[in-house]
């Protein structure tokens, strides 16, 4: 049976908005995934494939060809949230397959041919669904499949509910989970090292989409600037965004930038909607998207946005119907600007989302990939996406790494890293607490943001930076703010460069005395963290050391001495670019010595 064959139910238009050169015929990853499952007829096949490349038109495309067969005789799918439910249900009307996605118990009408459900549905009553595989052959397919690990109970309850099923199909964009909870009906291999990590049937990821224009480039526009906060023993701390400092720090500073009465986001919702113009010049019905922690700061986002456009903003606060039904119509129309908590991040299909504010405490690798997969999803060649971001070293990290595949690793040893992705969920339900409620301590006040500002800081695209600091609304950032929305991607590099060279050119014929920001472009002065800055240290002392024990210098005079040459600060302030630069210095002098 051909893959031509197996589709026979899509009609030429599907799937309805088709990306750029696909319309009518599989594309050529969900053909090569067709003939490989074909081949193999396996009971359980992984397919991950980057989020916006079309995994529910290859499901549905092998579901048509099980149903066709008569491998199976039923489907049931399994989604994250009570909105893709409804999105399956009516992908799979448009090539006459009947799913409902309203059922909950008892018979299943014989207008369908299966249903849809969430994994905390299967949860609820995993013997319901057991029943229902075992009773006909079934097609169970699990979209997001990362999610059945989620909680103890959704796993099992998924591996008791279809253990029975005659095929399983499990979908993903990001088979990596920050715990080490194993997922179920996901194949495992253990490496040369004895760690565990899933096994993929078919992967697809976002480098190959991107080549085969399936998927947009990103354009992430990241943004510093000075914060201050009182803590809850009522200090009063400032601080820079982006710069060195620790885990606690940057996580204060990042929430007080997302504080809605400073400055610092109402600058970057205004930097974000004059990109929107911009891109709406090519893509005329363009829309944006800001992802927000919390209801509370949600509603503040889509205040601002009335004010600096003036035009009614789509908010979705929860995972309702009526949430549902106002994606529903954003997806439909050409409103500017949609402002959502989480629930938009995930498998939601907005096409024409072009760009984004990243205006949330989450920063799981997970959580992040799945975010900016909501822009990524290219209706014809030459689209881009935009992300705005908050200068913050893990978020700037997976920017930088969006080609990188990942697996999910089981058997990983316990770190002090480890606890990284526990403190995020901790200041996740930190930062939706109420100012009021108790926190254990009756002599501690409310966390309170008290100023920000914000800072043009850099572009990020294809792993390489660019820019130099700008302030907002200024010039130099209108720069940045201005590429068109429709390029070739290495247009998109060609642009960015020029852009950058035009600035340092700028910098360098003003007077020293107006240099406020820092004036070197962004890939002389990388983000690091603090315990990179803590490295850079250590290994520059131990230079210094063995310096000593060579010449009989004292440790101050070698330091004073680099210092001169080098210039800077001392080593405990001196930034992460002068400690290599005395670094370098250091081995330099050691080579010339005989």
């Amino acid at each position: 049976m051909s893959t031509a064959t197996a589709s026979h139910h899509l009609s030429p238009a599907f799937p309805g908005r088709a990306p750029w050169g696909t319309a009518g015929k599989l594309r050529a990853w969900q053909q090569a995934a067709m003939e490989r499952y074909i081949e193999a007829q396996p009971r359980d096949f992984l397919a991950v494939a980057t989020p916006g490349a079309g995994k529910t038109t290859f499901a549905l495309t092998l579901a048509s060809y099980l149903l066709h067969n008569h491998v199976v005789q039923q489907i049931t799918v399994v989604a994250p949230t009570e909105h893709l439910k409804k999105q399956w249900a009516e992908a799979a009307a448009r090539i006459g397959i009947r799913l409902d996605p309203t059922y909950s118990s008892g018979r299943l009408s014989p207008d369908y041919q299966g249903i849809v459900i969430t994994y905390a549905g299967v949860g609820v009553n995993p013997m319901l669904h057991r029943n229902r595989v075992e009773q006909r052959k079934t097609l169970v397919i699990l979209d997001e499949i990362h999610h059945a690990g989620d909680s103890k109970s959704w796993g099992e309850a998924c591996a008791e509910a279809f253990e029975p099923a005659t095929r399983r199909l499990a979908l993903t964009g990001t088979p990596f989970r920050s715990d080490t909870n194993p997922i179920p009906f996901v194949g495992y291999e253990a490496g040369s090292d004895g760690v565990r990590k899933s096994v993929a049937d078919y992967t697809y990821g976002y480098g190959h989409a991107l080549a085969d224009h399936v998927v947009r480039p990103v354009i992430f526009l990241s943004y510093s600037g000075n914060m201050r906060w009182r803590t809850k023993a009522g200090d009063e701390v400032a601080a820079r965004l982006g710069e060195p400092m620790t885990k606690d720090a940057v996580a204060q500073a990042w929430r007080t930038a997302l504080a809605p009465q400073g400055e610092w986001m109402p600058n970057v919702l205004r930097a974000a909607d004059k990109r929107l113009t911009e891109v709406r010049k090519g893509i005329p019905d363009a829309g944006g998207l800001v992802i927000a922690t919390d209801q509370n700061v949600a509603r503040a986002y889509a205040k601002m946005i009335r004010e600096i456009t003036g035009e009614k903003v789509t908010l979705v606060l929860s995972d309702e119907a009526e949430a549902s039904q106002r994606i529903s119509d954003f997806s439909e129309g050409d409103q500017r600007w949609m402002v959502a908590v989480r629930m938009v991040s995930e498998g939601v299909d907005v096409p024409r989302l072009a760009v984004g504010v990243y205006a949330t405490s989450i920063s799981t690798p997970l959580f992040f990939a799945q975010a900016v997969g909501r822009f990524v999803r290219a209706r014809k060649r030459g689209e881009t996406a935009s992300v705005f971001l908050p200068s913050v070293p893990t978020l700037l990290t997976f920017a930088n790494e969006m080609e990188l595949q990942r697996d999910h690793v089981l058997d990983r040893k316990k770190s002090k890293e480890d606890g990284l992705f526990d403190e995020e969920d901790a200041l996740l339900a930190e930062a939706e607490k109420t100012k009021d409620e108790a926190d254990g301590g009756m002599d501690e006040l409310p966390w309170e943001a008290l100023e920000s500002d914000a800072v043009f800081d850099r572009v990020l695209y294809d792993g390489h930076e660019f820019g130099m600091q700008a302030h907002a609304g200024s010039e130099e950032e209108e720069e940045y703010l201005g590429i068109p929305g429709l390029l070739e991607p290495d247009q998109v590099q060609i642009l960015l460069q020029k852009r950058q060279t035009r600035q340092i050119q700028r910098s360098k014929a003003k007077p020293a005395e107006e240099a406020d920001l820092i004036e070197l472009p962004a890939e002389k002065r990388p983000i690091v963290t603090h315990k990179q800055l803590q490295e850079l240290r250590k290994e520059l002392n131990g230079l210094v050391g063995a310096w000593h024990h060579r010449t009989g210098q004292p440790h101050g005079t070698i330091h004073n001495e680099l210092r001169r040459v080098c210039g800077g600060p001392l080593t405990a302030q001196a930034t992460a670019g002068q400690l290599q630069a005395r670094i370098k210095k250091i081995q330099e002098w050691a080579t010339k010595i005989t």
